[in-house]
């Protein structure tokens, strides 16, 4: 399956943010190694740079509207799928460019790829919540 440029930005964001959480480091400080490591260049860097330096920006409110969907507290939610999460959210209420279901499709696939086993119907579950909730998609 060909990936667009958007894919490979999403996931060196979800890594990003993961690492960031972890670490502490300043989304400035890690978004060099990514750049390099992954090489982004043109619009795939833009777009990654978007998320990472978005993302932390607004990750309080983009935290507030994951919260309601969850089954848990969200400090016992996974932190791969928390970033995960973080992105498919911040793309559907910060880029309504990005269409619904390419949101929750691409969160599937990184939740697939990075998180565990069953993951992707959680992440599914709760961002279609979130979608629901902020575009009043059905």
């Amino acid at each position: 399956m060909v990936r667009s440029g958007r894919h490979l930005a999403r996931r060196c964001a979800v890594q990003a943010l993961y690492q960031w959480e972890v670490t502490g480091q300043s989304p400035s400080e890690i978004e060099s190694s990514f750049i390099k490591n992954e090489n982004l260049c043109g619009p795939h860097l833009d777009y990654f740079l978007t998320l990472i330096k978005n993302i932390p920006l607004n990750a309080e409110a983009i935290d507030n509207l994951i919260t309601p969907h969850l089954d848990r507290n969200l400090d016992k939610v996974d932190l791969i799928e928390h970033a995960i999460l973080r992105v498919g959210t911040y793309e559907l209420k910060f880029q309504p460019e990005v269409p619904t279901r390419v949101a929750l499709d691409e969160a599937i696939d990184l939740a697939k790829v990075f998180a565990s086993e069953h993951s992707y119907k959680y992440v599914n579950g709760v961002l279609d919540k979130i979608a629901r909730a902020v575009r009043g998609d059905a």
